[in-house]
């Protein structure tokens, strides 16, 4: 056989392992998710828009925990379901964008009066928290992911850990936080207390959210970096323990989870923006449901048009 017969025959083979490993890696990695009745039609529902839109959910639920687990990760032994992230991630033309909602945003909850927003979450889970944002910002959710405590520990471990950098220390017993300033390497259960604590923030739930997004893009830049994607002994238990840990509504299929994650990576390196829905009250009480936080409904309604219009959003407000 002449070398370039051999030359074609080699890379022949080569391609089809390629096309069979990753026919194989995309059957495995549908399998790894798991799946929720998130959407629902609804009279009202608002219509689509341009581009994608995906609600993305960060459970405190402690049903799956150990009580070592538990004292470990010093989220306590509260039962009940509710929601330490809100986000909403915009795809289209323009941005990607990240907007944090406020977990203690004073809403209207289908069927509950106005009230926090992750009481939606508590008291109707995934499907009512999403009629509930879709609601309130007129955007229509077009998918949703869930991640809870541990398996948010799982997938920072997988990747080695995050490095995160504070312009001041930050210490909260409640979440376990203890960090000083600067730079420093996080492992999971050390990264679950930086983005959980809030109470010795003098931002209180603001403060929380911008650490959230924070560690959300290092997750998102490390995970899809060189180091990881061209390295199977390092891609494959980043991969097993990141989808292991997703809850997704029933119609995500692994290539909108790759675009998500992409998405992650391009707000981490500077693309699109990541903000805070524009607050105009933040820590006010409200008696019988505690402290709660008040939007600039003006500021929010020129937020959601943007994203409904997918133009770039307005550079004013929380960031």
């Amino acid at each position: 056989m002449s070398w370039p017969r051999r030359i074609a025959l080699v890379l022949l083979i080569l391609v089809v392992l390629v096309v069979a490993g990753g026919v194989a890696l995309y059957v495995w990695a549908g399998g790894q998710v798991r799946r929720t009745d998130a959407l629902a039609d609804y009279s009202g529902r608002p219509p689509s828009g341009k581009g994608t839109n995906w609600l993305l959910v960060g459970s405190d639920s402690r049903q799956s925990l150990t009580p070592e687990q538990r004292k470990r990760l010093h989220v306590g032994n509260e039962e009940g379901l509710n929601t330490d992230t809100i986000m909403v991630l915009h795809r289209g033309d323009s941005g990607p964008y990240l907007v944090s909602l406020p977990r203690d945003s004073y809403v209207a909850v289908p069927g509950h009066g106005r009230n926090k927003v992750n009481v939606a979450f508590a008291e109707g889970g995934p499907k009512l928290l999403t009629r509930t944002v879709e609601q309130v910002t007129g955007l229509r959710i077009d998918r949703y992911a869930e991640v809870d405590f541990l398996g948010f520990v799982q997938v920072v471990d997988a990747l080695g850990g995050v490095r995160m950098c504070l312009d001041k220390p930050l210490k909260d017993e409640k979440s376990g936080a203890d960090f000083r300033a600067g730079c420093q390497e996080m492992d999971g259960v050390r990264a679950l207390a930086y983005v959980r604590a809030r109470y010795t923030d003098p931002e209180g739930d603001l403060g929380r959210v911008r650490r959230q997004r924070q560690l959300i893009g290092a997750l998102g830049e490390k995970m899809l970096g060189a180091g990881v994607l061209l390295n199977p002994f390092a891609l494959v238990p980043a991969l097993d323990a990141g989808l292991s840990a997703l809850t997704v509504d029933r119609a995500a299929g692994v290539p909108d989870l790759a675009r998500l994650g992409w998405s992650m990576k391009n707000i981490a390196d500077g693309e699109g923006a990541a903000t805070t829905v524009p607050v105009a009250r933040p820590g006010v009480d409200l008696g019988g449901v505690g402290d709660v936080v008040e939007w600039d409904e003006q500021g929010a309604r020129r937020l959601f048009w943007a994203l409904r219009e997918d133009v770039p959003i307005p550079t004013s407000g929380n960031n």
